[in-house]
């Protein structure tokens, strides 16, 4: 007999065998039991969670001549059909290359004929959010009201592309990723039944890497066993067929990168690269890395939750114990970006040096978590004496006994117009009547006089600038209709940014404070 697949050869045969499943298992099995089987089930969930195993399971349950306690026999003519994959009753589609109106027509024309054999007709659609909205359409009557004899099952892992109208006509079941210490007694199992020694350090990465799917986790299996074949499996052995890196790597790749050393942490990817491992994961295994640094920061009791070796973990402490909480969470946030960028970039190398000059040069950005890292740094080089040079040397330059100039408020011309003087005493009343977003960057201008005898605004807010500029036909005219209504005369509006530095209310004379001034009228 040719070579099979592990996930194909152990694939589950009845409902003791799932792993990971428990609340859809006992469901499915209480069903058969108590005779309430419903007519059409929604299996959802991610790649390898063991949606297509269920259905066929349960399509032999319902089918099974001799059920043992809701579960399959496996013995019956009808089971071992079903299992063979020669049963009349069980139809599998797959609507990724099926998924038109022809192909459901044809379902509902062979829904009018009773099975040939056993109870039910099972129809298991896999991947049905692929059909198209004709194709859903021409399945909604059926699926409502289909034979006593029919039961549909569809699976996907992506229910929301799937119509509210098929969803309400389904019982939902929503299969769990599954956790890493499942998935490792299940490979462990399955080891000892091929008699095939690996180390329990590299069945736990493996489990790891299977990311809750237990099929990816066999297949992956099945790749280290076959390079490594009459071997015992180690952890590293592992690691050099999935490309992965060893901590041992990442606390060189951290310590240059606290170093601020760009040379290393560079040359250390290089090392990476030609050793032909897969930038993705290198990045995914780096982030999970640092994540287990903050966790070992915050709190004393981590050791179940980090799932790793006595050794690994002293390792982590000492490494921990050289960084901030603050800086690794800057680290963390930057590789979980890089982590969505990378997996679609041609070029990935130059994504991964970029995100690791950010991190030796906190310089280069200007967010907060970047600014603690460069005063940790500075901080550093005056331990260790090494001098620093200012960020602008024109400015350290100013004597230190010189006192700085306090800002002068320009003073009101000595006759201000009688419709601007309107205007700057109803100016709340004014701008309460416009609309809320308008109103919002209004309050933020200081309303004053300008060199033509308008009203001008004067806004500190660069973004109230922006928005007043680009929509004047919808605020400032507005706004001119609104004075027009107050005061009965037309008043010419326009904006000034103010880039002075100072805040503009210390610069220019606000003339909706026109209570505090003494006005000189015109004679």
């Amino acid at each position: 007999m040719s070579y099979q697949a592990l996930y194909r050869k152990f694939r589950p045969q009845e409902f003791e065998d799932v792993k990971g499943q428990d609340h859809i298992v006992t469901t499915l099995k209480n069903q058969t039991k108590a005779d309430r089987i419903g007519h059409a089930y929604l299996f959802c969930g991610t790649r390898g969670t063991g949606k297509t195993t269920v259905a066929k399971i349960f399509a032999k349950a319902v089918n099974c001549e001799h059920p043992i306690d809701g579960s399959p026999c496996g013995e019956c003519a009808s089971c071992r059909a079903i299992t063979e994959g020669s049963s009349m009753n069980v139809i599998e589609i797959d609507a990724a290359s099926n998924n038109g109106v022809d192909n459901i027509r044809q379902i509902r024309e062979e829904v009018a004929y009773r099975p040939t054999e056993g109870r039910y007709k099972v129809y298991i659609i896999d991947e049905v959010h692929m059909l198209s909205a004709g194709a859903f359409n021409a399945l909604l009557k059926t699926l409502e009201e289909p034979p006593s004899y029919v039961i549909f099952i569809l699976a996907t892992t992506e229910a929301h592309k799937i119509p509210i109208t098929i969803l309400s006509r389904c019982q939902r079941y929503d299969f769990h990723r599954i956790s890493i210490d499942t998935i490792a007694a299940r490979l462990t199992d399955l080891m000892q039944q091929e008699n095939v020694d690996v180390d329990e350090r590299a069945i736990r990465y493996v489990a790891k890497a299977g990311d809750g799917s237990m099929r990816d986790a066999l297949s992956l299996l099945d790749q280290c066993i076959a390079f490594h074949l009459g071997e015992t499996l180690t952890y590293e052995n592992v690691l050099e067929v999935l490309g992965a890196v060893d901590t041992e790597v990442f606390s060189h790749l951290l310590r240059y990168v606290l170093d601020e050393n760009v040379a290393g942490a560079i040359s250390t990817l290089g090392e990476l690269v030609d050793e032909g491992r897969e930038l993705g994961q290198l990045v995914n295994d780096f982030t999970w890395y640092l994540r287990n640094l903050l966790l070992i920061q915050s709190s004393d009791d981590m050791e179940e939750v980090l799932d790793i070796s006595k050794d690994n973990l002293e390792a982590l402490k000492e490494e921990a114990k050289l960084i901030k909480p603050q800086t690794l969470i800057r680290y963390i946030r930057v590789f979980s970006e890089l982590s969505n960028q990378v997996r679609y970039a041609s070029q990935k190398r130059i994504l991964i040096e970029i995100a690791l000059i950010k991190l030796c040069k906190p310089q280069m950005e200007t967010d907060y978590g970047s600014v603690l890292d460069r005063i940790t740094s500075i901080e550093k080089k005056l331990e260790k004496g090494i001098a620093v040079a200012a960020a602008n040397p024109a400015v350290s330059q100013v004597s230190s006994n010189s006192v700085p100039q306090q800002p002068v408020k320009k003073e009101l011309p000595k006759a201000i117009p009688d419709d601007i003087k309107k205007v700057g005493e109803n100016w709340k009343s004014i701008i309460s009547e416009i609309g809320a977003n308008t109103k919002v960057y209004l309050n933020k201008a200081v309303p004053t006089l300008g060199p033509a005898s308008e009203l001008m605004l004067v806004l500190d807010d660069e973004n109230a600038y922006e928005y007043l500029s680009e929509n004047r036909a919808g605020c400032l005219d507005n706004l001119s209709l609104m004075i027009e209504k107050r005061i009965g005369k037309t008043v010419d509006v326009t904006i000034r940014r103010n880039d002075s530095g100072i805040s503009a209310k210390e610069t220019v004379p606000d003339l909706s404070a026109l209570i505090d001034f003494e006005i000189e009228e015109e004679n």
